[in-house]
């Protein structure tokens, strides 16, 4: 009597949460971006982490992070890391049409409409209200996202450190952004570098 055959193994969880396709990668960064007034940080988080599992929150962080240094809007800047990676310049080229697409076109007809109410008590209001959302949407998601740190090289508080150090740096004393990544991001490369080496050397001893 032969034995049943095995069942097949299911694929793994990195492979069952990626973009389906490129046409896939499109619509979700057009869906994306037509949600991100204001506080885009927590929109993309959410739909990228939590909703569509493309990512971890770990991988976001340090994605989000190279995003930033690069020149241009950071989410911009991820769009072509994610579509890149999954289906290479066409990925890239798709991620990034679909956050500019549509967003184009809205944005030019709000400047339209904009400018015919944009002295108006109401739209200033509404302009400062909007603000203030979107600020509550950046700190909710940083806050949100704290846990992952723990599993950060340097460490959870060396990284609050570094957090509370750039933000006194550039809210406190004004610095250019231009000095603060050179001061407190270089110091973070080099202290990360040396936990890092220690970590390898410790692996092979």
């Amino acid at each position: 009597m032969t034995e049943p055959a095995a069942p097949a193994p299911a694929p793994s969880e990195a492979a069952a949460h990626r973009p389906r396709s490129k046409t896939d990668l499109f619509l979700s960064f057009t869906w994306l971006a037509l949600q991100g007034f204001g506080g885009v940080l927590a929109v993309v988080q959410r739909e990228l982490v939590e909703k569509k599992r493309w990512m971890t929150r770990e991988q976001f962080i340090e994605d989000w992070a190279v995003a930033q240094i690069m020149p241009g809007p950071n989410v911009v800047n991820l769009s072509l890391m994610i579509g890149g990676r999954y289906f290479g310049l066409p990925g890239a080229l798709a991620a990034l049409s679909g956050m500019l697409a549509a967003p184009l076109v809205l944005v030019l007809l709000l400047a339209a409409l904009y400018g015919s109410v944009a002295d108006t008590a109401a739209a200033q209001g509404a302009l400062r209200g909007m603000g203030a959302v979107a600020a509550g949407l950046i700190t909710a998601t940083g806050i949100k996202l704290i846990a992952a740190l723990e599993k950060n090289a340097m460490g959870l508080w060396v990284c609050i450190g570094l957090a509370a150090l750039t933000f006194a740096a550039i809210a406190l004393m004004r610095w250019p952004l231009a000095w603060v990544l050179l001061v407190v991001g270089g110091g973070a490369c080099l202290w990360a570098y040396r936990v890092l080496g220690q970590r390898g050397r410790e692996g092979q001893a």
